[in-house]
């Protein structure tokens, strides 16, 4: 076996940017399997910052090959605009980059409908992004209004097909929002095959790429998007994303776990959430607001403020039962280190009864009241800290109590945005 697999246990932003791009010196292929621009991860060398929507972390990474694999859905704009961005900043963009011919496109009507749809919910609003993800991924599923890159090739049926499906979506859209400007199907088919003409040099079957370099002895590294608790099928339904962020390895690159030999599981020492659903250790008050400052929770794609809140073992215990981790690399423990403090959510009663399983239903998780453990604080900078030997016994007690809960041992710390603000345990 001759992968590792970075995956969130939370409702993403934990930071697995920094992770993929640390491990990514270990590994041949970086492979971004699901997802889209609604994604994103920051990653901190060398006094430089890199945001990044679509393109993996690798990208950043001399000699590594970065994949957009299958389960990925692609507005083609957005993902130029990056590779711009790099080039702009003396970062190759060209063989070391493949895209699946098996992709999902993002087209314009994608956009529309998923603003038009998020602004009809009114209260009952998802969160989205507003860039279409979800509705593609709807026509993925639905097939008879999907396109794919590997179609944008195939020029006649591609423009016969965008005509058919923009008369329906026009039709559609105007019934829901008469604002609503009619796209013009000759001109989005004139744009798309721009599109597609820059990057046919990338586009290729990943699949076939994926299991050759398997073959061949090459290591993979699998960057997840998002995180376990915003699955499709595991998450806090309907307050998820379109894909599975948490189980979409096979299905999302075409390789089965069964390659996989390390599955890191990503968690902030506290925990943080964007847009609706229930938060059952969510702070509205003064700590939850120095969490977000000192933590910079602002979302890297929308700006957003993140919700913050207290770690919460029962979330991140069901995210790593459905992603299958064998060990935890814990994030941003530096935020926490000016609190007198500290508490740990370790079950959930809801109805009088305690649980410490995960509800299936958005209702019942409404319901829930969060049951603490609470531990002290270290008050002292640790920012600076590079061996687990020199934490404060504070913080390891508390790195112990977060292993204990979850069931896993933790790998990895990160004390800080920069690579060199990262521990081994295993190495410390």
């Amino acid at each position: 076996m001759s992968a590792t697999a970075v995956i969130g246990l939370q409702w993403g932003d934990e930071a697995k940017g920094k992770i993929v791009h640390i491990l990514a010196d270990e590994h041949d292929i970086v492979v971004r399997y699901q997802g889209g621009n609604n994604a994103g991860h920051t990653v901190v060398c060398e006094g430089q910052t890199y945001k990044l929507s679509l393109l993996p972390v690798g990208m950043l990474r001399p000699g590594v090959v970065s994949v957009i694999a299958t389960g990925t859905v692609i507005n083609p704009q957005v993902l130029l605009a990056e590779i711009d961005q790099l080039r702009s900043r003396n970062i190759p963009v060209g063989e070391n980059l493949l895209i699946s011919d098996r992709a999902h496109v993002i087209l314009p009507y994608h956009v529309a409908e998923d603003a038009v749809l998020e602004d009809n919910r009114g209260e009952s609003a998802i969160g989205t992004t507003r860039r279409g993800i979800g509705t593609c991924y709807r026509d993925k599923a639905g097939r008879a209004h999907a396109i794919r890159m590997g179609d944008l090739y195939h020029v006649e049926s591609f423009q016969s097909r965008l005509r058919e499906i923009i008369a329906q979506k026009n039709s559609y859209l105007r019934a829901l929002c008469p604002a609503y400007e009619p796209l013009d199907a000759s001109k989005v088919a004139e744009e798309y095959l721009g599109y597609a003409r820059l990057l046919k040099p990338h586009v290729t079957n990943t699949t076939s790429f994926l299991h050759k370099s398997l073959a061949a002895g090459k290591k993979l590294l699998f960057e997840g998007a998002q995180g376990s608790l915003l699955d499709l099928d595991h998450g806090t339904f309907p307050y998820v994303t379109s894909s599975n962020s948490g189980s979409g390895i096979h299905t999302g690159s075409g390789v089965s776990e069964r390659h996989i030999s390390r599955m890191i599981g990503v968690v902030k020492s506290y925990t943080t959430r964007v847009g609706g659903g229930s938060f059952p250790t969510e702070l509205n008050n003064e700590i939850g607001q120095h969490i977000r400052e000192v933590g910079r929770e602002f979302g890297t794609v929308t700006g957003r403020p993140r919700r913050c809140g207290w770690f919460d073992a029962v979330a991140c215990g069901h995210g790593a039962l459905i992603s299958g981790v064998d060990c935890i690399a814990v994030t941003l423990l530096d935020v926490l280190s000016q609190l007198d403090q500290i508490q740990v959510c370790t079950a959930y009663e809801i109805d009088g009864e305690r649980t410490t399983d995960f509800p299936s239903h958005v209702e019942d998780l409404a319901r829930a009241r969060a049951v603490y453990k609470t531990l002290p604080g270290w008050k002292q900078d640790i920012s600076h800290i590079r061996k687990l030997a020199d934490f404060p016994r504070e913080a390891r007690a508390y790195l112990d109590t977060l292993a204990e809960l979850i069931g896993q041992p933790v790998q990895i710390v990160s004390v800080g945005p920069d690579r060199v603000q990262t521990i081994f345990c295993d190495r410390a």
